[in-house]
This record gives structure tokens, sequence and C-alpha cells, in this order.
């Protein structure tokens, strides 16, 4: 018999403007979430908690990350 490896629980994923919420499989990297998204990486912050979340960070699963749009004014 093959051992099964124990399922993650999926990342929680908020989204702003519009905002909205989703799951994705765990483990994922930020950049695989955000090419899976759709999203610029350099058009986007990444937060976990209050923490700036980097480009190579993995995500494991039972973990909730927001996605805002970067605003940048004058």
């Amino acid at each position: 018999m093959v051992p099964r490896s124990p399922t993650l629980s999926p990342v929680k994923v908020v989204l702003r403007n519009p905002r909205r919420e989703l799951e994705v499989p765990a483990p994922i990297s930020v950049i695989a979430l955000l090419n899976r998204l759709e999203l610029n990486r350099e058009a986007v912050l990444v937060i976990q908690g209050e923490t700036l979340v980097p480009g190579d960070a993995m995500l494991a699963g039972d973990e909730t990350i927001e996605i805002r749009p970067v605003i940048s004014g004058g």
C-alpha cells in the first residue's frame, strides 16, 4: 500500500477592488498564485497579516493572504 500524503487546506485569498474571496490549493508560490490570477506582480501588494510577502515565498495551507493594488499619488 502506498502511503498517502496529508491533504493541505487551501490558501484563502482576499482580493480588493472589487472585493472577493477565493481559495487555491496549497502549497503554491506567490508568483504562481499571481500568474494563476493573471495579476502583474509589480501592480499588487501581497500581504499576510500586516507583513508584505515576497514573490518567492511559498504559501502553505490554512493561511489567509490579501492582494491589494498598488496605489501611488503625488
